[in-house]
């Protein structure tokens, strides 16, 4: 049984194929995969995604790549759709949401304040509604944990982790869990395949990111959720366990991170 925490399950690479790229991926023991959403025009298409296949859940968010077109009312509606979907079993965090300073436009003064604007009140809806929360955390980790520490949420998944080990052990401390996906299996990314060897092993979770960061055998192809157990037995060399063990390891990870996952059924 595998759990892959991050997919996005409805981006148009998967147009007409949602329901049998996730089949695909139950076939290969992907017994959850959690699709998050981007922005207000997604909100009801995670949630009918999930609800449609039998193996997936969703999370509610604004993304910081999306925050340039986003606005107030924006805010409004996903905590109006977060209340209504608390009576929804397959609901299960707040996400995607967080900080890029990767991309140049979302780097001028302007657009960093009003990222960290959209981000810090996700992270109060988050609080005000005791769920964890699924971070995009890109070139932007010290100012995510700056956030984190005057806002406090349950904790969550810090998503594609790339940080030092210090900002990794202080994610862990603030009951957060690590996103290892496709990035770990090229041997060259020396930083991420160092923590996922050596960081606790309870704070490891896997991911795709499907369609994106596709791992070696397959870059630069569409990644698919499918890919877990794979990415898994990377995981499972790094840290000198069987993939059995990985397996078991990271799925229950994934439900100490996100405990409404517990309640959807997906992994009894």
């Amino acid at each position: 049984m595998w759990v892959d925490t991050h997919c996005h399950l409805d981006a148009g690479e998967f147009s007409g194929e949602n329901a049998a790229v996730a089949a695909r991926a139950g076939e290969q023991c992907v017994s959850a995969i959690v699709i998050p959403a981007v922005e207000r025009a997604n909100f009801a298409a995670v949630a009918q995604l999930a609800a449609q296949a039998g193996n997936c859940v969703y999370a509610l968010g604004i993304h910081p790549l999306y925050v340039p077109r986003a606005d107030e009312s924006d805010l409004l509606a996903l905590r109006v759709k977060v209340e209504q979907a608390l009576g929804d079993k397959l609901f299960v965090a707040i996400g995607e949401i967080g900080l890029d300073l990767f991309v140049p436009e979302l780097k001028t003064p302007e657009m960093q304040e009003k990222q960290e604007h959209f981000y810090a009140e996700q992270l109060k809806l988050a609080r005000d509604f005791a769920l964890p929360v699924l971070l995009h955390v890109r070139r932007s980790q010290d100012l995510i944990l700056k956030h984190l520490r005057r806002i406090k949420v349950p904790g969550g998944i810090a998503h594609a982790f790339n940080g030092s080990h210090q900002q990794a052990e202080t994610f862990i401390s603030l009951n957060f869990k690590l996103g290892f996906g496709g990035a770990m299996t090229f041997p060259r990314s020396l930083q991420i395949r160092r923590l996922a060897a050596e960081m606790p092993a309870s704070a490891i979770v896997l991911e795709t990111d499907a369609p994106d960061i596709a791992p070696a055998w397959i870059q630069p192809g569409v990644n698919t959720p499918d890919q877990i157990p794979r990415i898994g037995e990377v995981l499972a060399e790094l840290r000198g366990m069987s993939a059995s063990q990985a397996a078991q390891l990271t799925s229950a990870n994934a439900l100490a991170a996100l405990p409404r996952l517990a309640s959807s059924g997906l992994l009894n």
